[in-house]
């Protein structure tokens, strides 16, 4: 047996002559009634015998279970790997340094659709959940359903309920690139995009304000193999455009080598610039523009509104994060 040699309550209790009721009192720290001594003589004692405490047990067992669920849309746009997008990997690992640092545990599901959230809340007691990825109606559903707070990053709805919505200025991320552009003496633009919604639609209504006038706009599918097809059947239309802005870094950098493989020089040929920011950008190369956005902020501010959350049921708020135009490499003006 794995367990063999496990320390039990009722071994600790049994050392000490007391009740293993006592015991486990202590454990989940409702000590109210008990003599600060025994609570001390309990506590040097679980050090001294090593007992290992079932968390999963005592968190349940706990009012406040200290734990924060992080729930994904596993859309299909990501083909079954949606923890490997770099944004999505860059917001889940801000978060569980955040959410460790705030004391909490955290725990992460992938879903394809926002009603396992309840489920999943329910099963574990959790005291709050974070939700990537999927649709407004989608969190107006939920929040008819679940009695717990939760932090929603991205959603694009009117905000008259009790749920903390944390956006990114997706517009002026936009308009710094096309202001940039502009600057930079560019005349044909092209924004790539695999929707023509929010937030993706935004960056590119910012890079038109910023830039001046409307830019061309091209819609590739989601999934890679058919992406790859489009682009080798346009190849030849890159040459007609002198910057190309990707609404994602991914889908920039897949495109940058899409492009070099054929010939394309990056940039005197053509400028790519992305979007998010990811740590992909500077390890790529040439490495990639892109503009950031602050993770590190944007985690703080969904633990920090949970916490508000739990204090006030009626807690709500729509935050949008700044994001800033990082020029690298690959959108460094071409040579004459």
């Amino acid at each position: 047996m794995w367990d063999e040699n496990k320390v039990r309550i009722v071994d600790v209790a049994e050392a000490l002559e007391l009740s293993t009721a006592t015991v486990s009192n202590v454990l989940h720290g409702k000590t109210k009634k008990i003599s600060d001594a025994t609570v001390k003589r309990v506590q040097e004692k679980l050090n001294e015998m090593g007992y290992i405490p079932n968390m999963a047990a005592t968190l349940l067992a706990q009012n406040n279970s200290r734990l924060m669920g992080v729930v994904i849309n596993d859309h299909p746009k990501y083909e079954g790997h949606v923890l490997e997008d770099p944004f999505v990997s860059a917001a889940v690992n801000a978060l569980a340094d955040e959410i460790e640092k705030s004391g909490y545990f955290m725990m992460l599901k992938k879903a394809t659709e926002i009603g396992s959230a309840i489920a999943y809340a329910s099963m574990w007691n959790m005291d709050g959940m974070i939700l990537l990825g999927f649709c407004a109606d989608d969190y107006q559903s939920l929040r008819d359903k679940i009695r717990i707070p939760f932090v929603v990053y991205d959603g694009f709805f009117k905000n008259d309920r009790n749920i903390c919505n944390l956006i990114l200025d997706d517009f002026d991320g936009g308009r710094q690139v096309g202001e940039y552009l502009k600057k930079e003496k560019h005349t044909n633009i092209l924004c790539i995009a695999d929707n023509e919604l929010l937030p993706d639609y935004d960056r590119y209504e910012g890079l038109c304000a910023g830039f001046g006038g409307r830019v061309s706009f091209m819609k590739i599918p989601m999934k890679k193999e058919e992406r790859t097809k489009l682009y080798e059947k346009r190849i030849k239309d890159f040459s007609k455009h002198d910057a190309v802005f990707a609404v994602s870094d991914y889908y920039a950098i897949e495109l940058m080598y899409i492009l070099m493989e054929k010939g394309y020089r990056i940039p005197k040929d053509i400028c790519i610039i992305g979007f998010d920011d990811t740590t992909m950008a500077g390890q790529v190369k040439p490495q990639l523009a892109s503009v950031r956005q602050d993770v590190s902020l944007r985690a703080e501010r969904a633990v920090e509104y949970l916490k508000k959350m739990k204090e006030d049921s009626s807690f709500s708020v729509t935050e949008k994060i700044p994001v800033t135009f990082i020029p690298r490499e690959s959108c460094y003006r071409r040579q004459a």
